[in-house]
């Protein structure tokens, strides 16, 4: 007789004994999936638009992070087309292997650049954090979080629907409204930053990356409480 026990949700790991009455039994000992808060991330994704066209514009502050981090850790980003992205791998600073991605398949296709890299390394979804500009923070703030909506961003829609989830951290940068009533969304986030916001946006690219090298290494729970309420623009 054949019997099957589960006593938990989770990952199943069965295991096989004989008993007395020559059955052979399998207990499969199920433990629940770690929550959000446990995991570090592993790959960091800029989002941005490719070409000079876009470059400094306030809908590529995710671009601009992204490279202020590899110079930091001394990762060189290559245009690595099976990612469809500029790509780079070096050591994070919890010692483990950290993969930093500039995703090249314009904005409203990011997801696609994202799934391509962490099904390729076979990631979770929760092992990526993603970072990327947000109009409804005032240019100076950032704001870190372990899952959420879009928020209407076109980038991190399509990231929800690549990985099929909006578990996942991400790392919102504050870009500021359109200073005038009735300026179309679009010319504010393609256009570039006023002179006033860029030496502030220069301290945010810093707060961004210190926030990062964190999370990699105490997690994204911890760096949330520490960086969340800090202001660039008061620095």
């Amino acid at each position: 007789m054949l019997t099957v026990s589960c006593t938990e949700a989770g990952n199943a790991r069965p295991t096989f004994w004989w008993s007395n009455s020559i059955k052979l039994e399998i207990a499969v000992h199920l433990t629940p999936p770690a929550p959000l808060s446990d995991f570090l991330p592993q790959t960091i994704v800029g989002l941005g638009n490719p070409g000079p066209t876009y470059d400094r514009t306030r809908h590529n502050i995710g671009f601009a992070i992204a490279d202020a981090l590899a110079r930091s850790r001394s990762i060189s980003l290559s245009d690595t087309r099976k990612f469809k992205g500029e790509f780079g791998e070096g050591r994070s600073p919890n010692g483990g292997k950290l993969r930093i991605l500039k995703p090249l398949t314009y904005m409203n296709r990011s997801g696609e650049a994202i799934v391509a890299t962490i099904n390729w390394y076979k990631l979770p979804p929760e092992s990526v954090l993603v970072v990327y500009d947000d109009m409804d923070l005032p240019v100076g703030r950032l704001r870190l979080r372990l899952s959420g909506s879009a928020g209407g961003h076109n980038g991190m829609k399509s990231a929800i629907a690549h990985l099929g989830t909006q578990d996942f951290p991400r790392l919102r940068i504050g870009i500021g409204k359109p200073p005038i009533r009735g300026d179309r969304t679009n010319s504010h986030v393609l256009g570039k930053f006023a002179p006033d916001e860029v030496p502030i946006m220069a301290r945010v690219v810093d707060l961004a990356v210190e926030a990062i090298e964190f999370s990699l290494k105490e997690g994204v729970e911890k760096a949330m409480s520490l960086y969340n309420n800090r202001n660039a623009a008061e620095s």
